[in-house]
């Protein structure tokens, strides 16, 4: 696929019988799912998006990042779930201006994150989870586990998203047992 595209969320499931189906949104911008309008799908990253008109939209009440959206041409829960795991995205010409130390959820999964004083390896990001200071979801690549970092400058210093990678400078207790550091 080309650089033309940004994905902005990910199809997860159907939402009742008349073929709405569950966003998990990659976006900060709520309207992406709540206003009509074209939008473009796919089954994976590699491939082409396909134009689809995106009807209507709105966020589930108290899970956050989650809409239901209502398709064209989408209208029962069998091709609702034949969508399941498909991307959405719009044109990166739709991509808003972000400021120094902004980050898209999207450009930020999948960056690798390293440990600036080691220089080690640690995981990749899977997702990132909004807190009071946003969460990075870490898979460590080595066991699969899953660590949640704080995703502020302070712990995060360094982040280019043009060579996908993060440094982070975790405090004592939060990783050890990645770097293999015993804690005091």
């Amino acid at each position: 696929m080309t650089e033309d595209w940004l994905m902005i969320g990910k199809i997860v499931s159907p939402q009742g019988l008349k073929g709405e189906v569950r966003i998990l949104s990659y976006s900060d911008f709520p309207e992406r799912f709540e206003n009509a309008g074209k939008r473009w799908i796919a089954a994976s990253e590699k491939d082409e998006p396909q134009e689809i008109m995106m009807l209507s939209g709105r966020e589930v009440a108290g899970k956050k990042n989650l809409f239901v959206v209502r398709l064209e041409g989408i209208n029962d829960c069998d091709r609702a779930e034949s969508l399941r795991n498909y991307l959405m995205f719009i044109p990166t010409s739709d991509r808003p201006y972000l400021e120094h130390n902004e980050y898209m959820i999207a450009d930020l999964v999948g960056c690798n994150v390293y440990h600036q004083t080691t220089g080690k390896l640690l995981g990749e990001v899977i997702s990132i989870i909004a807190a009071g200071n946003d969460l990075l979801e870490v898979r460590n690549l080595e066991n699969n586990e899953i660590e949640l970092i704080p995703f502020v400058e302070a712990i995060a210093p360094f982040v280019d998203i043009k060579q996908k990678r993060i440094e982070v400078t975790p405090p004592k207790g939060l990783i050890d047992k990645w770097l293999e550091i015993e804690p005091n």
